[in-house]
């Protein structure tokens, strides 16, 4: 078996005030996996997420990252090898350029010259933005700077795609292209959403989190065809949706 891209060993996580977040929590994703983490408001999956690149660290147990223990000391790395796209792309675009935006993580690093360049233009690429390269984000649409926050993080190489709530707010079109760009990426990815048709299209597997506990994982048809379960953790189709007759890719 390989090493797994992401590895979550009985994790556990308490507010500084005593309030549990995270109880318990058990999982393991291969790589070149795509994984849907779904759950009602509260669920504690942002919490989760802030683990994965070590925002935040196990009040018990583990994260490892590629084989890699999310520590302290590897915090540095860990961030190189999860590249995370928050959910309001203004919280990682500030520089005057697109291309100063792209290019911003991997000089961090120490990437420069010609080397740096072909990162970013890559990068660009993948999301099919470079035609705004050097325009100030902040003159894009929404869908744009999303597509524009993804290259940032592709720049960096990273081994594993983390995405928050990635087609929130989005009008139909945007949300069919960046998830036309996301099908295309050959990397591990990792996606926090309440959009389950969008978890369907490019998740097979889903987890399910609620009150900070692991209640389910599986195939992401089966756990959206579940009633019972949709029901019992606040999980809600749009009216008329039948994941049975989505075909998957």
């Amino acid at each position: 078996m390989s090493v797994p891209a992401l590895e979550v060993r009985d994790l556990s996580f308490e507010y500084p005030d005593g309030t549990p977040v995270l109880r318990s929590v058990d999982f393991h994703v291969h790589p070149g996996e795509r994984v849907a983490l779904l759950g009602p408001n509260g669920a504690g999956k942002t919490t989760l997420v802030l683990h994965l690149n070590a925002i935040l660290q196990p009040g018990e147990g583990s994260v490892t990252v590629a084989g890699l223990p999310a520590t302290d000391d590897n915090t540095h790395e860990i961030r190189r090898r999860t590249g995370l796209v928050f959910q309001d792309p203004d919280d990682q675009l500030f520089m005057p350029t697109v291309r100063q935006d792209v290019a911003f993580g991997p000089a961090n690093f120490g990437v420069e010259g010609p080397e740096l360049e072909h990162r970013v233009m890559d990068a660009l690429e993948a999301v099919g933005m470079m035609e705004v390269a050097d325009r100030p984000p902040h003159h894009l649409s929404l869908g744009q700077r999303r597509r524009v926050a993804v290259a940032t993080v592709l720049a960096m190489r990273p081994e594993i795609l983390v995405l928050d709530e990635p087609s929130s707010n989005l009008d139909p079109a945007s949300r069919h292209e960046l998830a036309h760009i996301l099908q295309s990426l050959d990397i591990t990815m990792f996606m926090v959403t309440h959009d389950l048709p969008y978890a369907l299209e490019l998740c097979e597997r889903s987890l399910v989190m609620d009150e900070g506990r692991l209640v389910a994982d599986g195939p992401t048809a089966e756990i959206l065809g579940d009633r019972e379960l949709m029901r019992a953790h606040r999980l809600e189709l749009p009216y008329g949706f039948d994941p049975s007759l989505v075909q998957p890719h």
